[in-house]
């Protein structure tokens, strides 16, 4: 990765940077300067093992807060970043094989240190320039016709019922929006769009306008499906996934699997089209709210009263 004059100045001013290169300081000097006390500290024994990794981690995060004070980069927060995953393998091994004694504090440790991850990995992705195209695409067929199908895509405020990462859609004039959805790490993200092409009962076509926080376009074809079973739905989104490959490569270790995250919102939006509402279960009491919708399961059957009511 590389990176301009202009961009180490803008990190060194970055408060977050700065933050995490403190951050570092602060864990790193204990660690180095008694090992021992700080595995004590944190719930595990001070035999010499123990020591050892805890001098290692000391000097680890000390050069990194020399990096991120002095010359900050973005390879030092991908650093912290692949720092914090072999803590977390530590803690999780010591959970393990635990004695009991002092577990609360290895409990307390590892949750901390899931919180820094985190934001570090939000730090790292966010503060990288470097970005990678991705295309992706999903088809699903629905029992309704092409126009039907259409018309129901094109009522943009609804995208959000089945598009989980949606938080708004707002038309602000003939063929232009304003789009709101969460991204990776808690993060938000706003453009305004386009229309491009509209093809009545066949195409939507729309892109991102002049400073969007990510570049995007898609397009949405509306086919009939063969044999007359209704229409064949067709989605390309392409973006600029910020971070590069390792900010994919991150998002995936959190979940925000993208490929997965489109066949989801057709799933959900061939169960509006066909049965008015995307259904819900015990799994999902919350729907897109909870964001714990991800793989949904299987609806639970009707009570005998539910039927009853059905069949009224």
């Amino acid at each position: 990765m590389k990176t301009d004059t202009r961009s180490t100045s803008r990190l060194r001013h970055d408060p977050l940077v700065r933050g995490l290169g403190w951050a570092s300081a602060l864990l790193g000097v204990p660690q180095a300067a008694a090992p021992a006390g700080f595995a004590r500290a944190v719930g595990v024994d001070g035999t010499s093992r123990h020591r050892s990794a805890t001098t290692l981690v000391g000097l680890r995060e000390l050069a990194a807060a020399t990096g991120l004070l002095g010359r900050p980069h973005p390879a030092w927060l991908w650093g912290r970043v692949g720092g914090d995953l072999m803590d977390l393998t530590m803690l999780i091994r010591a959970l393990r094989n635990h004695d009991g004694r002092g577990r609360g504090r290895t409990v307390a440790a590892t949750a901390a240190v899931t919180a820094i991850t985190a934001t570090d990995v939000y730090a790292a992705v966010t503060r990288t320039r470097r970005s990678t195209p991705m295309e992706l695409t999903a088809a699903t067929t629905v029992t309704r016709p092409p126009d039907e199908v259409y018309a129901l895509w094109k009522d943009l405020k609804r995208l959000p019922d089945f598009m989980a990462h949606l938080d708004e859609v707002r038309v602000t004039g003939p063929g232009t929006s304003h789009w709101r959805a969460s991204a990776p790490f808690g993060t938000t993200v706003e453009w305004d769009a386009e229309t491009t092409q509209d093809d009545p009962g066949r195409l939507l076509a729309w892109r991102s306008v002049d400073g969007a926080d990510i570049d995007n376009s898609g397009e949405v074809r509306f086919e009939p499906a063969p044999g007359g079973r209704g229409t064949e739905i067709r989605v390309t989104l392409r973006y600029d996934l910020p971070g590069g490959a390792l900010g994919k490569a991150a998002a995936r270790y959190f979940g925000e699997e993208p490929h997965q995250q489109l066949d989801d919102d057709l799933r959900r939006f061939k169960q509006i089209v066909e049965i008015g509402e995307v259904v819900r279960s015990e799994g999902a009491p919350g729907g897109k709210r909870a964001r714990g919708e991800f793989p949904q399961h299987p609806a639970r059957p009707l009570t005998e009263d539910e039927l009853k009511e059905a069949l009224a």
